[in-house]
């Protein structure tokens, strides 16, 4: 009798395939690797750059970093916003003012001088008008007004200066006091002043207030 021949034996599956559709030596494709899932070449968290002042979101601050928070013009660099110019100073009542007080001073320590030495002392009527004019010009700035409200006060405290020198010289020779010669006998004071009042008196008049004018320009 004869005997069925047997099969062989099955190979064995290398990479453990089931059988496909009833044949025994028909194995599956082996399963493919699993692809990762994410971009192995994609952009990787960048490093964070040593920059201290960098945001919290690792990117590195477009302005700059000692600006102002405000948006205004760093202190350094970038250029400084111009300072306003000073206002000029024109103060007209001012200069005025100041010129009738410096008058008033000046004409009294004149005053005083001449009285003092006894004598007419012409060339310090310069002087005076240089205190009126500069002091004025200082605080007033120069406004032509102040110019010509100082030349106009410095004549004026020339003239008053010389009338209480008068005054003063008068009072010691009569042994009065000299307020009673000076508001009492105003008359007779201004009266001796024009008897001896001679060409160079009046120059020194005009002289007092070219100085107040110079003084003017001087202070500005």
């Amino acid at each position: 009798m004869s005997q069925p021949v047997q099969p062989p034996n099955q190979p064995q599956q290398p990479y453990g395939g089931q059988p496909v559709d009833g044949n025994p030596y028909a194995a599956g494709p082996a399963p493919a690797p699993a692809a990762p899932t994410g971009n192995p070449y994609g952009e990787q968290p960048q490093a964070p750059t040593g920059n201290p002042f960098a945001n919290p979101q690792g990117q590195a601050p477009t302005g700059n970093p000692f600006g102002n928070p405000q948006g205004q013009p760093a202190p350094f660099g970038g250029g400084a916003p111009f300072a306003p110019a000073p206002p000029v100073r024109n103060g007209l009542a001012l200069g005025v003012l100041v010129a009738l007080g410096a008058a008033i001073v000046a004409s009294i320590l004149y005053g005083v001088l001449l009285g003092s030495i006894e004598r007419e002392f012409g060339y310090a009527a310069i002087g005076v008008g240089f205190l009126v004019g500069f002091a004025a010009g200082k605080l007033g700035g120069a406004n032509p007004v102040t110019i010509a409200a100082s030349a106009v006060f410095s004549v004026g405290a020339v003239y008053f200066g010389q009338l209480i020198g008068y005054a003063m010289v008068m009072a010691n020779v009569a042994h009065v006091p000299f307020s009673e010669v000076f508001f009492d006998h105003f008359d007779a004071v201004t009266r001796a002043w024009k008897e001896e009042a001679d060409f160079m008196r009046y120059v020194f008049l005009g002289l007092g207030a070219l100085a107040a004018v110079g003084g003017a320009k001087k202070a500005n």
